[in-house]
């Protein structure tokens, strides 16, 4: 176990954010290597400990960075998700997503999207700044399309407006969402 109150939060191009801590703090059996740009301090690797946490909250994936935002909108752009075929989604009710350095992402509500060819399937992903991910598999016309949706059932509270909604993967289906003239990605 590591309980420090002298962490630093070291940033990397290209990488999320890692912690460093004093070198004196770090129990000798953690395995650990030197912060190059925090001399006298080391990293530990992420799954070296078994939960982290910053104050009482527990981190999932890695660290937060602090200038990284998300906020979920209710949004009147349309989203249509066909598969071979088959029409997924076809709705303009969704919530828009909008996450630091990325494309808007859209988000259905389950009533909207067509459940009866969609099954949970055992994937589970972990974002420090929305939460845990489920994911979705189709079957539409006798083929099987592997994680092609996730939902987050239970977000970290800013993500709550896209609690158990479901979004979509255009490299698995045909996805068609309007995004805003205005927006560009650096």
């Amino acid at each position: 176990m590591i309980d420090c109150e002298r962490v630093l939060l070291v940033h990397r191009s290209g990488q999320p954010p890692a912690y460093a801590f004093p070198e004196g703090d770090v129990p000798d059996d953690l395995l650990h290597a030197a912060e190059p740009s925090a001399p006298g301090h080391v990293r530990v690797p992420w799954d070296a400990v078994g939960d982290w946490y910053e104050e009482e909250e527990r981190v999932l994936g890695h660290p937060r960075n602090p200038y990284h935002r998300i906020d979920c909108l209710q949004v009147r752009r349309r989203l249509r998700v066909e598969l071979h075929g088959v029409v997924l989604v076809d709705t303009a009710d969704v919530v828009g997503m909008y996450e630091t350095s990325r494309l808007p992402q859209l988000y259905a509500s389950r009533q909207a999207t067509r459940m009866d060819l969609l099954a949970a399937s055992d994937t589970v992903t972990y974002c420090p700044y929305k939460g845990a991910a489920t994911y979705w598999t189709a079957q539409v016309r006798g083929r099987v399309v592997e994680d092609v949706a996730w939902s987050y059932d239970d977000p970290l509270p800013e993500c709550a407006a896209v609690a158990g909604m479901l979004s979509f993967d255009p490299a698995r289906a045909e996805v068609v969402q309007e995004v805003p003239t205005w927006f560009a990605v650096p």
